[in-house]
């Protein structure tokens, strides 16, 4: 029993930030008066708008970076290359693609230059990024200011100023950018995953055989075949047309993911039990998952949650791209690289004396987050479909970090978990916030200044924790004999 009431306190102590927001949310909806289906639709296209950038921010906590209050300038990055691609007049997924490519060298570039700068100021990463986020700006404005038609010549009357120097307030991505991630077809997806499993098969068997390596082709062949067999499926008629949409329905987003999760525990118990014949694994957990599956999917029938369910529509390729990150960011944990960024991320010194080279563990983690705050920031303008030229950067690392605290992170441990439930949970409140002002104070200006509120006071007060607990050092021996003789003294 006192087991019990530990964990479940334990349980609270950790979590409350969240529960907090979860009843702030709550409260708020039942206040705005809006429609559930509202909320969700609004609530689903705003993960899948900001989702990415705020998963990019768990690499540096990782490190032991803190957050990473820098991750404007790979939205610099991003936006600079919005603006040639508009320019070029390339548009749809060619276009997206064409402006990763031409981003991710930005990226790289910036990202190694702040992270240069970090080692030079270890333990005040955040202040750095935060400052330096307002330096990469003023440069920033200098080049679409000045540069961009004063130096480099440019022409043309939609994007310059009528003076011919400087890139105007707003560019519309209408006819370039707009949606060209959004509206890749479930088909289109089907038939790159196709190609790129067949290049793989392929590749290994010939490896293989030209090598001679003695590995056994025959699980390429098989896969070779499943890929085949499931590409042809495609040409029937009924799952053509299915396939076709770029929209999913969330009912079917929710049912396949269920399937997948309970298929993958029967896979778990198959292998663990029939195949590897490990009597010590236990089943229960499993099981247990199995059932929780069954259960969520039978809350699909109960009427509020089903006309949800059939109101929203989730651009598949966008919710790809975050399932991709988070996969990305379990996988890097299993590897080297990331064994070593957790051990710099828990002490420097253990890492130097493990032989780990800290300062380029440091780099690589800024500029992978670099990176993937390029990537996230172009996901965030082909969907809202305006480039506010001057503005779409400013706030991007105050939300995103903002967001990733309220899902129960802190400065020194970060998850995936903790980043979607942020995500759904301060959008939410960004979504009911005004609505719920007009109703409760005829003001919905209040709403907006209670959800700016919570953006930085959520940051102020995990930063002045973070300073509280490294500021409580322990009292070791040889402190406590420094403490008596400074008191003798």
């Amino acid at each position: 029993m006192d087991n019990f009431k530990n964990k479940f306190l334990n349980f609270i102590n950790e979590n409350k930030v969240v529960m907090l927001f979860v009843v702030l949310c709550i409260g708020a909806i039942y206040a705005s008066g809006n429609p559930l289906t509202f909320v969700a639709g609004e609530l689903f296209t705003r993960i899948g708008r900001n989702g990415f950038m705020v998963l990019s921010l768990l690499i540096p906590v990782l490190a032991g970076m803190g957050l990473n209050f820098g991750i404007t300038i790979g939205a610099i990055a991003a936006q600079i290359a919005v603006f040639w691609i508009v320019y070029w007049g390339f548009e749809g997924i060619s276009g997206f693609l064409l402006s990763v490519l031409m981003a991710t060298p930005i990226a790289i570039l910036f990202g190694y230059l702040v992270g240069k700068l970090f080692n030079k100021m270890k333990g005040a990463e955040m202040i750095a990024g935060m400052v330096l986020g307002y330096f990469a700006d003023g440069l920033y404005q200098l080049f679409f200011l000045y540069i961009i038609g004063g130096i480099i010549p440019v022409s043309n009357e939609r994007l310059i100023i009528s003076g011919g120097i400087g890139v105007k307030n707003t560019i519309d991505l209408a006819g370039n950018l707009k949606y060209s991630l959004d509206t890749v077809s479930m088909l289109k997806l089907v038939e790159i995953l196709f190609y790129v499993v067949v290049a793989v098969a392929i590749f290994k068997i010939i490896f293989n055989k030209v090598k001679k390596t003695g590995t056994s082709i025959v699980k390429d062949i098989i896969i070779l075949a499943v890929a085949i067999v499931a590409y042809a499926i495609t040409f029937i008629p009924s799952v053509e047309a299915f396939l076709a949409s770029d929209r999913l329905l969330l009912l079917y987003a929710v049912t396949i993911g269920l399937v997948i999760m309970a298929l993958l525990q029967v896979w778990r118990i198959i292998n663990n039990r029939l195949i590897k014949k490990d009597k010590e694994y236990s089943i229960r957990k499993p099981i247990v998952l199995i059932i929780v599956a069954i259960a969520a999917y039978g809350l699909t029938y109960v009427k509020p949650i089903e006309e949800i369910l059939f109101f929203v529509n989730i651009p598949v390729t966008t919710y790809l791209c975050i399932v991709a990150l988070c996969v990305f960011n379990n996988m890097l944990l299993k590897t080297r690289l990331g064994q070593n960024m957790r051990t710099v991320g828990q002490s420097r010194v253990v890492a130097n004396a493990a032989g780990i080279d800290v300062d380029r563990t440091r780099i690589i983690a800024m500029v992978l987050s670099t990176v993937l705050a390029c990537w996230g920031q172009l996901i965030y303008l082909q969907n809202i479909g305006t480039f506010s030229t001057y503005g779409a950067h400013t706030q991007v690392g105050q939300f995103a970090i903002a967001a990733l605290l309220v899902g129960g992170a802190s400065v020194q441990k970060a998850t995936n978990k903790q980043a979607i439930i942020g995500v759904i949970l301060f959008h939410t409140l960004f979504i009911v916030a005004p609505q719920a002002g007009k109703e409760l104070f005829n003001n919905a200006q209040l709403g907006e200044y209670f959800r700016v509120f919570v953006a930085y006071g959520v940051i102020a007060v995990s930063l002045a924790m973070h300073a509280w607990k490294t500021g409580i050092k322990p009292i070791g021996k040889d402190n406590k004999h420094a403490k008596l003789e400074s008191q003798k003294a």
